[in-house]
């Protein structure tokens, strides 16, 4: 073989090398859909009941918190691509998604985070690099003020912090969950598909493209809120449940909390606003700072799952 055919011919192997490597990343990368999500759900039990959760990869855990209405399926594309470093699990929390819980289950935010302890302790887990948002953030800095030694890191997005929990804007929402006629409106979204997606649903406006969450997404989310008078019942409990707000009083501890800790915030959300990414940078001993994402709202970390694991990555150190 020549000189130039030896070199086009080990340029060939190297750029199919690079190739079989740039699509093995594709596929390492591509998000769960729903029916997937389904294939893949398992359960855990606890005291509290039966768990469910997505789960991916090994090694020390990772626990990504949901927001509210919807569960573990919102972190599924941050679970693909963090699978390699970390044992990624994102439950369902109580009252959402698949979980199965009683009727006299407790469901408030302290509630939950006394079943994320005691799910990690039925899967022998010490300790966590925690990921929150939206309503997933109470729970969250309950979980971590109360129990600093099982937390390493956090990362935390746009949701619930300090005085501002819940929101004023879901006044109406938790007013009704109360009169029990909140699950009505997740039928609606149900039904109604260009409602959910416009502005005065919950896709339209918590969603940077609303258009981008599918059909099978939605009622992944939504159809188990509504699929009994029991499950119908434990939607309206859970919201209701986060009144009165336990926030506050956790400032002391969230103050002595020194674990790396990184706001990722988006710029266009009108429930919690970047001063709150503000607040935690100031109080979290173990801070590094705030990253904004311009034009994110609320549930943006679906929507930008490589941000999401870019960030936990730096966070990590892997």
């Amino acid at each position: 073989m020549n000189r130039r055919n030896f070199l086009g011919t080990c340029a060939t192997i190297a750029g199919a090398a690079v190739l079989a490597a740039c699509h093995g990343r594709a596929r390492e990368a591509a998000p769960l859909d729903a029916a997937s999500a389904a294939a893949l759900r398992r359960f855990v039990d606890t005291p509290f009941g039966r768990i469910a959760c997505l789960e991916r990869g090994a090694g020390p855990g990772a626990l990504f918190l949901h927001g509210f209405p919807l569960n573990g399926l919102q972190w599924r594309g941050s679970l693909e691509r963090l699978a390699p470093y970390r044992r990624c699990l994102a439950p369902d929390f109580m009252g959402l998604g698949y979980s199965e819980v009683s009727a006299r289950q407790d469901l408030s935010p302290q509630a939950q985070a006394d079943m994320l302890a005691a799910f990690l302790d039925r899967l022998g887990i010490a300790s966590v690099d925690l990921i929150a948002n939206d309503s997933g953030m109470t729970v969250a800095q309950l979980f971590a003020a109360q129990r600093p030694a099982r937390v390493r890191t956090l990362l935390l997005t746009n949701g619930d912090v300090h005085e501002n929990s819940p929101p004023a804007q879901m006044r109406n929402s938790i007013n009704a969950a109360k009169a029990g006629s909140y699950d009505q409106k997740m039928q609606r979204h149900l039904d109604d598909r260009i409602y959910a997606r416009s502005g005065k649903g919950i896709l339209g406006s918590a969603y940077m493209n609303p258009a981008g969450v599918t059909d099978e997404t939605l009622e992944y989310y939504f159809a188990p809120l509504v699929a009994s008078p029991l499950r119908r019942a434990q939607l309206n409990r859970h919201l209701a449940a986060h009144e009165p707000n336990p926030l506050p009083a956790l400032a002391p501890a969230l103050g002595r909390l020194d674990v790396p800790a990184r706001m990722l915030w988006g710029t266009a959300d009108p429930l919690f606003p970047v001063a709150w990414a503000s607040w935690l940078d100031r109080t979290l001993p173990g801070s590094r700072g705030i990253r904004r994402v311009e034009g994110g709202r609320l549930f943006w970390p679906e929507e930008m799952p490589d941000l999401v694991a870019e960030e936990a990555r730096r966070l990590w150190g892997v």
